[in-house]
């Protein structure tokens, strides 16, 4: 029993001497007691060896202050060493949170209110944790700051219209910049852009009076076809006066159908003829 203890110590040295690395004298001495004593209490310091890390998390093992592994533990479970080991669980799921409305400053000179929608995720555990304090609070003071950036270089119109230009454009930004604390983000969205009330009066006026102006423009273009259209029947019925006379008639049956208490007196064309001549 003891040969076998003393060959599970010596493997288990061996095994933490290379993960280790350059942990220096006393650390590899400190790393060797911890290993002795867990080995002799082992039916209690299983219990501390063991750990369970879910699917969709990844742990970042520490021993002595370092990282021992350039790669994050599990999923599954693993041993770390109680004394020594310290482990810290990251969540590799997508995480979305809420900017909150902004003031902005259009290039325009023109004040708006804009809030947004962020998704990101974990791609790297190590770097998240070694290289920034808190990444997700990090992610969120970046993402307000840039919402801020490029808006700053957008004009009303293009703030209003090119909502996706935008979204795409703080999603490179702020996927370059989170890329050292090994933060990934998917997407962006512009959700609601609040322009001020005088603002909104002044569009509405001014949509109204484009609307009305288009009516005219309509209007007289009709006018302008309803009188090439007269154009040509006058010259039409100038032709032929016999046309003049169905013309005439016609107009006298509509005129009965519509008012059938109206007495109406025809006068032949024939007679008015003389006078026309003149």
């Amino acid at each position: 029993l003891t040969c076998t203890v003393y060959q599970v110590h010596c493997c288990l040295f061996v095994s933490l001497a290379e993960q280790t690395g350059s942990l220096g004298c006393i650390g590899w001495f400190i790393v060797f007691l911890s290993s002795i004593l867990t080995i002799c209490l082992f039916p209690i310091t299983i219990w501390f060896c063991l750990k369970i890390v879910q699917e969709y998390e990844r742990a970042v093992i520490f021993r002595l202050g370092r990282i021992t592994d350039r790669k994050a533990k599990g999923p599954g479970i693993f041993f770390i060493v109680p004394l020594t080991d310290s482990i810290v669980k990251v969540d590799l799921r997508t995480v979305s949170f809420d900017i909150p409305p902004q003031e902005i400053l259009t290039k325009d000179s023109v004040t708006v209110s804009v809030d947004g929608v962020v998704y990101f995720r974990v791609s790297d555990p190590i770097a998240s944790v070694a290289n920034v304090t808190n990444a997700d609070f990090a992610t969120r003071l970046l993402a307000q700051t840039t919402l801020r950036n490029v808006l700053g270089t957008k004009n009303l119109s293009e703030v209003l219209s090119d909502r996706e230009g935008i979204a795409h454009s703080m999603q490179t930004s702020l996927d370059d910049a989170t890329d050292n604390w090994g933060i990934k983000v998917e997407r962006v969205e512009i959700k609601d852009v609040k322009l001020p009330v005088q603002l909104q009066r002044a569009m509405a006026a001014e949509a109204e009076a484009t609307r009305e102006a288009r009516a005219k423009v309509i209007a007289a273009e009709g006018e302008m076809n309803a009188s090439r259209a007269l154009k040509e029947a006058s010259l039409v019925i100038a032709e032929s006066p016999s046309a003049l006379q169905l013309r005439y008639l016609q107009t006298l049956n509509t005129i009965a159908a519509e008012k059938n208490s109206t007495i109406i007196f025809p006068l032949p064309i024939d007679v008015m003829a003389h006078f026309m001549q003149k």
